[in-house]
């Protein structure tokens, strides 16, 4: 049995803001990660592509606010950042 993937110490390095704002971040990236293993079956970031990462935005949001699509954008970007990629995404 392996242990499950540690999101919070994932994302440690590039978390900033304030507490509510790390406490989201970590909230919305959890879910990113749940969603993305069940429908991929891809364990940790590491092995996401930015196709997981669109098909995310795309959708597993399409039916919120613009408001919540664009909180969700900014945690994928700060993932993005986590992972040394230059990957752009829209909303």
């Amino acid at each position: 049995m392996s242990k499950p993937f540690d999101m919070e110490l994932f994302l440690a390095g590039v978390l900033t803001g304030s507490h509510a704002t790390r406490q989201r971040h970590l909230r919305q990236a959890k879910l990113i990660h749940a969603e993305i293993t069940k429908r991929w079956q891809r364990e940790t970031p590491l092995a996401w592509r930015r196709k997981h990462l669109a098909w995310f935005l795309e959708h597993h949001l399409d039916r919120r606010s613009e408001a919540t699509r664009y909180y969700y954008l900014l945690t994928v970007r700060l993932l993005s950042r986590r992972l040394q990629k230059t990957w752009g995404f829209d909303l």
